[in-house]
């Protein structure tokens, strides 16, 4: 969320340094290094995407993307979480704001993007909470007129980035050890997401070797989630480790990760522990070789940026890539 931090002329010892996204300090206070104003919701004058900012009952912002749309034409529903390590970012800022009006433009599609609660005022799982109130306001509660008026409830999707993508993973379970159908959510797309665990695997090694922080999956983990009692193998954040894994709530999931990401083999991983599982659905996973994480919202135009935007829109639009 946006929140500028306070200055504080008195010399810290920093504890967490992860510049230039954020710094923590022994004191507790966290520095957000990439905040910026937020940006207004607006009509886009290019892609034609009108944005509004609403509150959920128990007091969640989201912020809804509707395309250009005929009078009572029905599209699927994209609900997003952001990332940066529950702890920065904010879907309000200019990188998610303008993402999103171009993926809800590009795939036809409504969103409903979470600005949920974060770390340090609020440690998990509070974000994940706010993120299933979100869909339940979205999908059994919500009398906002776009979404009554242009949402096909049978084609429900859930996306996040980094953070977010572990966010979507988590809605997906609790669905589905709810005993919730699998058919009340469609896919899931992760992007980047943020799991880890104890023992490394495939090149993490060697790629953490050359961080220079390289166990700070194992630091934002711990800050986040201090009540944890088996740390980065929590199945929250090491879906390996979840005895539930199988009942992931969907049938389609869309891994995307990028080659020169720290958090490339968990995403690869991923796959195949779902596979294992016994789960009944499809994973495909798409690579952008030579990229780093999250470079999609840094680099919008990019090659690669491009053709992650239309594996997105096709996941998203099943039957229009068919044809």
């Amino acid at each position: 969320m946006y929140a500028p931090s306070s200055t504080n002329t008195i010399e810290e010892k920093v504890v967490i340094d992860y510049t230039p996204y954020f710094r923590l300090f022994e004191s507790g206070r966290m520095e957000r290094l990439t905040e910026v104003p937020p940006v207004q919701p607006s009509l886009d004058p290019k892609t034609k995407v009108e944005s509004k900012d609403a509150t959920t009952k128990e007091g969640v912002l989201v912020r809804l993307f509707k395309p250009n749309l005929p009078k009572n034409k029905k599209v699927p529903l994209l609900l997003y979480f952001h990332g940066g390590a529950f702890i920065f970012e904010s879907t309000l800022s200019p990188k998610y704001h303008n993402y999103l009006n171009n993926l809800a433009s590009e795939a036809q599609v409504m969103i409903v993007s979470v600005e949920y609660r974060q770390v340090p005022e609020h440690r998990l799982p509070a974000a994940y909470h706010d993120c299933c109130n979100a869909l339940n306001w979205v999908v059994f509660h919500a009398k906002e007129v776009w979404i009554k008026d242009h949402v096909d409830f049978t084609k429900v999707y859930l996306m996040g980035d980094s953070a977010g993508g572990n966010i979507a993973h988590y809605l997906a379970m609790r669905l589905g050890v709810k005993g919730l159908p699998c058919d009340l959510i469609s896919g899931i797309i992760l992007v980047h997401p943020m799991f880890w665990g104890k023992q490394r695997i495939g090149n993490e090694a060697a790629r953490c070797s050359l961080m220079s922080a390289p166990d700070l999956a194992d630091q934002v983990w711990a800050f986040a989630c201090p009540t944890s009692s088996d740390g980065v193998d929590d199945p929250w954040f090491n879906p390996a480790r979840d005895p539930n894994l199988r009942r992931l709530g969907c049938k389609r999931v869309l891994v995307l990760v990028a080659g020169n990401d720290f958090l490339r083999d968990r995403g690869l991983y991923y796959k195949e522990v779902l596979v294992k599982s016994g789960w009944q659905g499809r994973v495909d996973v798409v690579e952008c070789k030579g990229e780093n994480h999250a470079f999609h919202l840094r680099k919008p135009s990019s090659v690669n940026s491009v053709y992650l935007m239309t594996k997105v829109v096709a996941f998203l639009n099943p039957q229009r890539s068919a044809l």
